[in-house]
């Protein structure tokens, strides 16, 4: 499936199967995982119809869904073992969704010898599409967007979904303030400069490895805690995410050691 063919389907299944629940969720139709972790019929559904396009055109890649992964997480170590692999996350934010707000997207990334090679955000309700290929940069509804670096002097504003550090201020930088609580809304805010550093305490690729490739097509970076750049293949907790490497390095050296723990 050329890159115009992967979006297409996933704005087909949205229109089938998430749009129509959105706001009109029926008794039974939101479940919940474990604590505060939510799936809904929506979720399941768009999921399955991605998954089974993706394998009728890929049938050697692994596809490493979200819900797929709750249900059998041994499928993790054979997405992270994989050549030619997708991930797929059929509703992100889906506690926005349950709560009716329009910050939710659907998002899938293929990734080759564990690196992302290519990558999309559809967020049904925004109607906005966005698209990138490793080397080729990254568009939003089809108009190519970078990122312009912070100044030396700028002092970095940075959001978060850890709730022990929201409000907190990182030494002398700005307080964090609530992230959108979607990735597929988070990456693309930095990327047109609502934020410029993200923080979070998971890496999950399915949360992660769509908008890590357009932050740093756009000209930003993506790492962990320890100053290793951030891989699709990485199970490694905590990820810092930035406009640029200045910013990136400027919030590494102030980051609390225990973040990932909160």
């Amino acid at each position: 499936m050329d890159t115009p063919e992967v979006l297409e389907l996933m704005k087909q299944v949205a229109a089938e199967v998430i749009t129509p629940r959105f706001r009109s969720l029926a008794d039974g139709e939101v479940i919940e995982k474990n604590p505060g972790d939510l799936v809904t019929v929506a979720d399941r559904e768009a999921e399955v119809l991605l998954t089974k396009a993706l394998t009728a055109a890929y049938p050697d890649a692994v596809i490493l869904g979200e819900e797929a992964h709750s249900a059998d997480p041994s499928i993790l170590d054979r997405y992270v073992g994989a050549e030619h692999a997708f991930t797929v996350d059929p509703v992100d934010g889906t506690k926005n969704f349950v709560n009716g707000s329009a910050d939710h997207a659907v998002m899938v990334a293929e990734t080759h010898g564990g690196e992302t090679t290519r990558a999309w955000i559809w967020q049904p309700e925004h109607e906005v599409a966005w698209v990138a290929e490793r080397g080729a940069g990254v568009e939003r509804n089809g108009e190519r967007v970078t990122r312009a670096a912070l100044g030396q002097d700028d002092q970095p504003r940075g959001a978060t979904s850890i709730w022990s550090l929201r409000g907190h201020a990182l030494a002398e930088l700005p307080a964090l303030q609530p992230s959108w609580v979607c990735c597929g809304v988070d990456y693309p805010k930095l990327i047109e400069g609502a934020v410029d550093y993200i923080l979070y305490s998971r890496s999950n690729a399915w949360d992660h490895a769509p908008g890590s490739l357009m932050v740093t097509e756009a000209g930003g970076r993506v790492g962990h805690l320890d100053g290793v750049d951030y891989g699709p293949r990485s199970t490694q907790p905590g990820l810092i995410v930035a406009a640029d490497r200045h910013t990136y390095s400027a919030v590494q050296r102030r980051m609390p050691q225990d973040v990932t723990s909160r």
